[in-house]
């Protein structure tokens, strides 16, 4: 019962009184948040393209301008097309269309993509030159490989080259897994 005319703090004292603060070694750790994750396979992907970047090995044939081929289909992975760039993938079939004239050189290309997809092979190398031996209209294999692979639904993407591959001379092609091939080719 409450007395009339009571502190309030008297209550309160009394209600602890026989209350103790705790040992230091009874205390409860405050709970730790853990750190904020981090997308780490993306920074060290950003920390080799800096370092290939900064090396001091600079290859004349990577700077030709204008003449890199370079095609991705929607909804390709950031993290593949960076491979295939780089050449990462196992190279399953090359073609090399040298001396070939355009139609030998369509036919050709039709028949390795057919031969690769039948055999689930998915990534090429298909080398098309870089037409010093063509007229001055550049080069015309190289261009119109680039036409009929954008325009084949098995091509998931293609880019030039390394260097040591072909360079602008050659191109890694990347096609779609023989069960995802919408349609005819």
């Amino acid at each position: 019962m409450k007395r009339p005319h009571a502190d309030p703090d008297d209550d309160f004292r009394s209600a602890m009184a026989n209350v103790r603060p705790r040992a230091d070694s009874d205390r409860v750790p405050p709970v730790r948040r853990p750190p904020a994750p981090r997308p780490l396979s993306a920074e060290a992907d950003e920390r080799q393209v800096l370092a290939e970047l900064l090396s001091a090995e600079i290859e004349p044939e990577i700077f030709e301008s204008g003449d890199t081929l370079s095609y991705r289909a929607p909804g390709l992975q950031d993290a593949v097309w960076r491979r295939l760039r780089r050449g990462s993938y196992r190279i399953g079939a090359e073609l090399d269309l040298h001396g070939m004239n355009r139609e030998a050189a369509r036919a050709a290309v039709a028949g390795f993509l057919a031969h690769c997809q039948d055999r689930g092979l998915r990534c090429l190398r298909i080398i098309h030159g870089k037409g010093r031996g063509s007229p001055n209209s550049g080069p015309v294999i190289k261009s119109l490989l680039d036409g009929w692979l954008r325009r084949r639904k098995d091509v998931l993407a293609f880019c030039s080259a390394r260097p040591h591959d072909g360079g602008t001379g050659a191109v890694y092609v990347l096609l779609r897994s023989s069960q995802t091939v919408p349609g005819p080719r």
